[in-house]
């Protein structure tokens, strides 16, 4: 892939499920907090033009880490869910970006992306007129539940897959798509979503399933165990 691309990382969430003060992308793993290791293979992309980092209002961590003098990121304050984060994001790149450019969306607390996967997702999507996203294949049994936590339904997992970050769309696309959702109260869960409300299909592009959202404490732990065995090998 030739054409530049841009990345957003919306970091304006708190540690509630972690059961933790500290905000999950400053924890530390292998070595490094969460969010060093979530922008490092963007960092290292000849392509990456440039990163916004989407902050709350009070974070207070961000200018203690390394990255805080990083040339390629820039900062901005997110907002109350994920896709006003994104748009402050997107917000903070318009006066740089075309809107043809691609923007890559990247969980903060997701640090476990190879850089082999971010390269197969660009060069998948480099002519793809929609975008679309790293997902990996349902493997497990699924089952739906009643209101009593009884089995209700096993669920085919046949052409089911989970979907994991980054997600890449062409700047006026995303930003149609997320501005959409906020007039409509839609309640968008990531940017896939939002772009299939417009009437698109994303591309489903497979993925390492090591790329993990540190959302629970054992997450960390397997984190851990994942970036350990990369450096080991």
């Amino acid at each position: 892939m030739q054409n530049r691309f841009w990345v957003v990382v919306p970091a304006a969430g708190s540690a509630r499920r972690m059961g933790n003060a500290v905000p999950k992308q400053y924890l530390s793993v292998a070595g490094r907090t969460v969010i060093e290791w979530s922008l490092a293979p963007f960092l290292a992309h000849q392509h990456a033009a440039g990163v916004v980092v989407v902050l709350a209002s009070q974070d207070q961590r961000w200018s203690q880490t390394a990255l805080a003098s990083n040339s390629k990121i820039t900062t901005t304050i997110g907002g109350a869910e994920r896709m006003n984060s994104v748009l402050a994001g997107l917000g903070a790149l318009q006066e740089r970006v075309a809107p043809d450019d691609w923007v890559l969306v990247h969980d903060a607390a997701r640090p476990c992306l190879p850089a082999s996967d971010l390269d197969h997702l660009l060069n998948e999507l480099s002519d793809d007129a929609v975008g679309g996203l790293l997902a990996a294949p349902v493997v497990d049994t699924l089952k739906r539940a009643d209101v009593n936590d009884r089995v209700a339904q096993t669920v085919p997992r046949d052409k089911l897959w989970r979907a994991l970050t980054p997600q890449m769309f062409r700047y006026h696309i995303l930003e149609r798509a997320l501005q959409s959702a906020l007039s409509r109260g839609a309640a968008v869960t990531d940017e896939a979503q939002a772009v299939e409300a417009l009437g698109m299909q994303p591309k489903l592009v497979a993925g390492d399933a090591d790329n993990i959202k540190i959302t629970l404490p054992e997450d960390l732990l397997r984190a851990e165990r994942i970036l350990r065995s990369r450096s080991a090998a």
